[in-house]
């Protein structure tokens, strides 16, 4: 059959259907915003063939931005689950071990971040081992004292000896940083997220997740430091 022949027949099932079921646009508005349905007005446009276009531009502006409300919404009850998650858990841990166990899988596995690090700040020998990396102050401030200085996260791309700092010898693999400094009452740790891409974590980047998360463990790892 070729392809008119193919047209044409599809067009008279078509015909067939909607005489059948004469309420079927009634029934469906949807389909109807979709038409086009010129009015008999020569080679000039009616006003009301323009007013019917205006109208259904903006639904479908409309319906898109309720698209991406929907998902937002989503997006944020997802994050609230896992960031609850997180949190629970941590409080349930006993140890310090275990809890920076439980810190690495989530942050690996339920939010599938590329890179991520917590150093704890001290000596050594005197700090249990865990995952986590260890380095005493003055050696902190030497690779990245700029950032220990500071009272927020900060976000982008940093010198090669502070990602080395942050990430060991994957520090080379990461190409930009989502970085917070943890105090309670005394600098104790910095918590690092990184991403092979140069542009994903930026300056003009929203932090709210990662201060939050800096501000849980700010409440219950000290308390295994002491």
């Amino acid at each position: 059959m070729s392809e008119e022949k193919q047209i044409d027949s599809t067009e008279e099932v078509v015909r067939e259907f909607l005489r059948d079921n004469p309420d079927f646009l009634d029934q469906n508005p949807d389909v109807l915003e979709s038409l086009t349905l010129p009015h008999d007005s020569g080679s000039a446009v009616s006003l009301v063939e323009r007013q019917v276009g205006v109208m259904r531009d903006r639904i479908k502006e409309m319906r898109g931005r309720l698209d991406n409300m929907l998902t937002t919404a989503h997006d944020n009850d997802l994050l609230f689950e896992k960031t609850k998650r997180l949190v629970l858990n941590l409080l349930d841990a006993k140890t310090l071990p275990a809890m920076i166990e439980v810190l690495y899988d989530s942050l690996g596995k339920d939010f599938a971040i590329d890179f991520y690090s917590l150093t704890l700040l001290g000596d050594e020998n005197e700090i249990p081992r865990t995952l986590a990396r260890v380095s005493s102050l003055e050696k902190a401030n030497d690779q990245v004292g700029t950032l220990l200085s500071s009272n927020r996260a900060v976000c982008g791309v940093l010198r090669e000896e502070e990602m080395t700092f942050l990430f060991g010898e994957k520090g080379l693999q990461v190409g930009s940083v989502a970085a917070v400094p943890l105090r309670y009452n005394n600098l104790y740790g910095i918590l690092a997220l990184g991403n092979a891409d140069p542009n994903f974590y930026k300056s003009s980047m929203g932090t709210l997740f990662l201060s939050y998360i800096s501000e849980v463990l700010n409440r219950v790892l000290p308390k295994h430091l002491a």
